[in-house]
């Protein structure tokens, strides 16, 4: 009988989750398949990824949904809270990415 070893497809490093060996974040394949972007469609984004390994990803997170969920918008606070250059350099671009990003969210969200 063959011996089939499981296979880890994210590591945690540097206090961030990982596509095993790689220096892709889970986050990165988390916002895409939320997004509505299929397996493949996540490879062609990211093509340093096998089809295997953003399966695992999605698996993981999956099986992981509200941990990983809770770690995001910590990650998304982290983000929020930190000095944005453009704010004070160029404001106006800063103000219509703002715009975009929060029509964006409502979009994804209704």
């Amino acid at each position: 009988m063959l011996g089939v070893s499981p296979k880890a497809y994210i590591e945690y490093r540097n206090e961030a989750y990982w596509v095993e060996g790689t220096r892709i974040s889970l986050d990165s394949v988390v916002y895409a398949f939320r997004n509505g972007l299929s397996p493949e469609s996540i490879v062609q984004s990211f093509p340093l990824l096998t089809l295997e390994q953003v399966y695992g990803a999605i698996a993981f997170y999956l099986a992981n949904r509200q941990e990983i969920d809770i770690y995001l918008a910590a990650e998304e606070e982290a983000f929020e809270a930190m000095p944005q250059p453009l704010q004070s350099t160029d404001p106006d671009l800063y103000d219509r990415l703002v715009a975009a990003k929060s029509a964006r969210q409502q979009l994804e969200y209704s």
